[in-house]
């Protein structure tokens, strides 16, 4: 049956419009993004294919090019309309942040930050620099590959928190694993880029460990 033939309570589109895109499944998302099924499967069929066929939505909003366009009903036309999409939703997180102090809205930290580095497959470490308000001025992703305290240099994020006169930082990296809990690696390196930023009068306010659910936050937790 074609989906113009469902209820109208149940067809993807009209059940975002009537109640939000929130209560949506993954694959009813997924649906309205493809537009159009294949030969026997409707949009929602192949979408929930494709989602079995990926293990999770994550991991095909991870794919690669290759990876995505192997897929039947996916191809490098549809893979340029989801970065787009997926780069839409970040800047759009980025300018929220931009209007807002970080401190008074520490939900669109995190979401901002799961955009930027949850899909990454290997960690990625970078700061958010704040003006004195705590305003978000840039991001910058700095260190990649295994962070702990070897890996990453005080004197570049101090060098970079000067570039941009910083008076405050939230740092960041990700957990490839999915687990956010820090290690004592990631205790050890707060504490060096926290004394080694002091001397230059900027504060670090956090540091989120981004994984599969919620980022974590240190300061949260005590542990700043």
């Amino acid at each position: 049956m074609s989906i113009r033939e469902w209820p109208a309570a149940e067809r993807p589109r009209e059940k975002l419009l009537a109640q939000g895109a929130a209560s949506l499944t993954d694959a009813e998302l997924l649906a309205i993004f493809l537009r159009t099924g294949v030969v026997g499967q409707s949009a929602v069929d192949l979408a929930r294919h494709l989602l079995a066929d990926f293990g999770s939505l994550r991991a095909l909003l991870q794919a690669d090019l290759p990876s995505f366009s192997q897929r039947l009903g996916l191809g490098p036309a549809k893979f340029a309309q989801l970065q787009a999409v997926l780069e839409m939703a970040r800047r759009h997180l980025a300018e929220q942040l931009r209007r807002d102090s970080a401190l008074e809205s520490p939900q669109a930290v995190r979401d901002y930050l799961k955009a930027l580095l949850r899909h990454e497959p290997h960690e990625v470490f970078g700061c958010l620099f704040l003006d004195a308000k705590h305003r978000v001025l840039a991001f910058e992703a700095l260190f990649q590959g295994s962070i702990d305290s070897a890996s990453v240099y005080p004197r570049q994020v101090v060098k970079r928190a000067l570039a941009h006169n910083a008076a405050a930082l939230i740092l960041t990296h990700n957990h490839p694993s999915g687990v956010a809990e820090p290690s004592q690696a990631d205790r050890i390196l707060t504490q060096r880029l926290k004394d080694a930023l002091a001397l230059v009068e900027v504060r670090i306010l956090d540091h989120f460990i981004v994984g599969d659910g919620e980022p974590l936050s240190m300061a949260e937790h005590g542990w700043l």
